[in-house]
């Protein structure tokens, strides 16, 4: 029935679009804003990843003898990868970051099959842990966005405070008095409320957008070929599981809603989809992929389960990638504005750390130790990076990096307490509760 009514389908493509186009554009913003970028180099970052975020979702609907699950998912860069890559490229420059997601895909899909067994050393007392770190150590971007950017001449000006206060009081209103659509859009039209507002305060610099072109296809290794540094990679591969993790419950809440039971051949497929997606993103010089759980609501709000609405998605996608002017939208969102944005988005990763961390039994005195020691240590080394400083190469390539520094702890950690052989259904079952959450 819907292929008979292909504008309905794009229609309902499109909301897809919309609801994930925030987080889609904040990541290249971020990543690209602390990496000094130019307004060229940052326009096609924003590109590549709505290209690549089409072709992603692409993959992963196609269901195959070899990857996609064939489901209504939608694939974009999670906010866990943010802090992750800008620390990667900070310290070893931007062709680490994409020799490290590139390895992170191969890694993704070379475990894709075995996954369900090394589950069970990612249990909610690991994840939640990890998710904690990555949030909090986002914060303090999102706060020295929120005055104005760090070294910026009018940086704590009450002018951008009030814009940054603004959006995130939008946001927060928004989600209080709105329902469904509008409020899966929340973020989306707080940063356009947003830059309306710094428009007509004269904050707004319309000249990336003149003078972006109409039309440009996305170019393999744009930032230069990829290099591959150890400490970069195990950052990365770290990021990957824990996104695997979140996968699954997605994916086990997608097949309840479309009454389909997903076999472990399934799953292995959606994983290998998720790492294709990822290698294709370290290519074209984008960011790791991984299903968006924001779009499970959509799919529960709107009814519709039928892969065309998605493929639909992933078109417009793909069109908006091939569409400079487009991108270059995105860049003239003034810093505050991102910044009161940026505060909802990681204050949601912190949450749902939290989340994960909810369903650990905290009788434990053991558990409490896991999170602890991982969440003390990963804060501690990213506060003071010289802490390992004198250490031998070797040891200081895994632990100069607070996230992976704080993941291995609490791995570690909750080997030596906790560890014992989890049923793959029973995690699936239990990030499956979590997502069902969602709408």
């Amino acid at each position: 029935m819907m292929k008979n009514k292909p504008g309905k389908v794009v229609s309902l493509g499109l909301q897809h679009v919309l609801a994930m186009y925030a987080g889609a554009v904040l990541v290249p913003l971020i990543v690209g804003g602390m990496l000094k970028l130019t307004p060229a180099q940052l326009g096609y970052l924003i590109a590549a990843d709505l290209l690549t975020c089409g072709i992603a979702t692409l993959l992963q609907v196609w269901k195959n003898r070899f990857f996609g699950i064939g489901l209504p998912v939608v694939l974009g860069c999670s906010f866990t990868a943010v802090f992750p890559m800008i620390t990667i490229g900070q310290q070893f420059g931007m062709s680490a970051i994409y020799g490290a997601v590139i390895t992170s895909g191969l890694f993704v899909v070379l475990i894709s099959g075995w996954f369900g067994k090394l589950a069970q050393f990612f249990p909610p007392v690991v994840t939640g842990s990890v998710v904690t770190i990555i949030g909090i150590t986002l914060v303090p971007v999102a706060m020295n966005n929120i005055a104005g950017g760090q070294g910026s001449p009018d940086f704590g000006n009450l002018s951008n405070l009030a814009l940054g206060f603004g959006v995130l009081a939008l946001i927060i209103l928004l989600n209080r008095f709105t329902t469904g659509f509008i409020q899966a859009i929340s973020v989306l039209l707080g940063l356009v409320g947003g830059t309306a507002a710094a428009a007509l305060m004269g904050k707004v610099n319309f000249t990336a957008v003149a003078d972006a072109s109409w039309f440009n296809m996305v170019t393999p290794f744009y930032f230069g070929m990829p290099t591959f540094h150890a400490s970069a990679i195990l950052t990365m591969m770290i990021v990957a599981i824990v996104s695997l993790v979140e996968s699954t419950g997605v994916f086990m809440a997608l097949g309840q809603i479309c009454g389909r039971e997903l076999t472990k051949e399934d799953l292995a497929k959606g994983y290998r989809a998720e790492g294709l997606a990822s290698i294709l993103g370290g290519v074209f010089n984008s960011f790791p992929y991984t299903t968006f759980s924001q779009n499970v609501g959509l799919v529960q709000l709107s009814k519709i389960r039928t892969r065309d609405v998605i493929v639909a998605a992933g078109l417009l996608l793909i069109g908006l990638g091939m569409v400079p002017k487009f991108a270059a939208i995105a860049t003239i969102i003034p810093t505050p504005v991102l910044g009161g944005a940026m505060v909802a988005m990681f204050g949601m990763v912190i949450a749902s750390g939290i989340k994960m961390l909810g369903r650990v039994d905290f009788s434990s005195n053991e558990n409490l130790l896991i999170i602890a020691c991982s969440v003390a240590l990963g804060m501690g080394v990213t506060v003071v990076p010289e802490f390992f400083a004198k250490l031998p190469s070797m040891l200081r390539i895994v632990f100069e990096n607070g996230i992976v520094a704080g993941s291995l702890t609490a791995i570690v950690l909750n080997i030596i307490f906790n560890f014992k052989r989890v049923p793959h259904s029973a995690v699936s079952q239990n990030e499956a509760d979590r997502i069902q959450k969602v709408s």
